[in-house]
């Protein structure tokens, strides 16, 4: 490999190339992280949808399939096992971790200490300008473009604004899934890309045949639309039957169904009923008008479940980018990664081979 694709994101991380695998619940699993890492980029394991004792499993397989640490964790605070996670993190000796609705400074501190990366993941400059006050080293930055949370600022425009607002290395996420986007993304400054829908969509994805085929239809990536009926915040997934039912129901309607969602996901993980009791009298002291929302929100996971696990993509949620719709066939996460490097030192060189031309050649003028 030649240095265009060295960068502080391979030099920190301690990959061959500024690639990321992001975490997905129930997608980003040991297999798929040891694809990642073995390919050469560097995977997240999502622990959102695990309890603690499969987090410990699935960091142990990677350890032992790879002879490595260089990978990272993905968690939540708002997770009952928060706590757990931390510490596996730290306890592991992990590389890396992420995540959307970040721990406070005392648990930064805590990962700093230990010499863990913090790399947090915004979809807005203000969000990531607070991220680096509260310690991060590095920042994911995802455009609208994204799939599942996003914001809504696209990603040529989100990454500079985040460039220019912070002084620590950016990774670009949301659209990208070919080296044309790796190299367009370094040449803007960015150290590396973060693809989630792109290894979703690969052999290594533990995703159901059923669902992923589901990905594969899409061509039209308006398919691939923004909803706020799962929590009032901005998902990005492929249309279907559940967010149209959702999207059209009450508000008990609504409340129903996340009540149904979160008595399933107490039943599927043990959640105590004096956790579940305090988030809801939580949100009925502080909004009570946002209790469906809330109560789906700390239950999406059943809903990822129906779709990304059993294999009844038209009864859960499918989060996408809108990249889903340029991607028609599932590769290994070898083949993924390589023919982005491939693509990307080939268009980095040609770029140079074009500035490098005196200027009679570039301006069409003969000797």
């Amino acid at each position: 490999m030649s240095d265009w694709l060295q960068s502080e994101l391979t030099r920190r991380l301690g990959c061959r190339y500024p690639v990321v695998q992001t975490a997905m619940g129930w997608v980003a699993d040991a297999n798929l992280v040891i694809g990642t890492t073995r390919a050469g980029g560097f995977g997240f394991l999502a622990a959102a949808t695990l309890n603690t004792a499969q987090t410990r499993s699935e960091i142990e397989r990677v350890i032992a399939a790879t002879g490595s640490r260089n990978f990272g964790l993905n968690f939540h605070m708002f997770q009952e096992n928060a706590a757990d996670c931390v510490d596996l993190a730290i306890d592991f000796g992990l590389k890396a971790v992420s995540y959307g609705r970040g721990p406070d400074a005392g648990t930064v501190q805590r990962f700093k200490d230990a010499g863990i990366l913090c790399i947090p993941t915004v979809g807005a400059a203000k969000h990531a300008i607070k991220a680096v006050q509260m310690g991060a080293d590095l920042i994911t930055v995802q455009g609208g473009e994204g799939g599942g949370h996003t914001g809504g600022v696209p990603s040529s425009i989100l990454l500079p604004q985040v460039l220019d607002a912070v002084d620590v290395p950016v990774i670009a996420a949301g659209g990208f899934a070919t080296g044309r986007g790796l190299a367009a993304a370094l040449a803007a400054g960015a150290c590396g890309i973060a693809m989630g829908t792109r290894f979703l969509m690969s052999r290594e994805s533990p995703t159901p045949a059923s669902t992923l085929e589901r990905y594969l239809r899409v061509k039209d990536p308006q398919q691939v639309r923004v909803t706020l009926a799962v929590d009032g915040m901005r998902h990005r997934m492929i249309d279907n039957a559940f967010i149209n039912r959702l999207e059209n129901a009450s508000g008990l309607g609504r409340l129903l169904i996340a009540l149904r969602s979160a008595w399933s996901w107490k039943q599927q993980t043990g959640m105590s009923s004096a956790h579940m009791l305090a988030v809801l009298l939580k949100v009925l002291r502080e909004e009570p008008e946002a209790l469906a929302q809330a109560v789906m929100a700390a239950n999406q996971p059943v809903l990822l479940k129906r779709s990304m696990q059993d294999g009844r993509p038209d009864e859960g949620i499918l989060p996408s980018g809108q990249v889903a719709a340029a991607i028609d066939q599932l590769a290994s996460c070898e083949t993924i990664i390589s023919e982005i490097v491939a693509q990307a030192e080939a268009c980095l060189a040609e770029l140079y081979q074009r500035h490098a031309q005196p200027t009679f050649e570039r301006a069409g003028v003969r000797q």
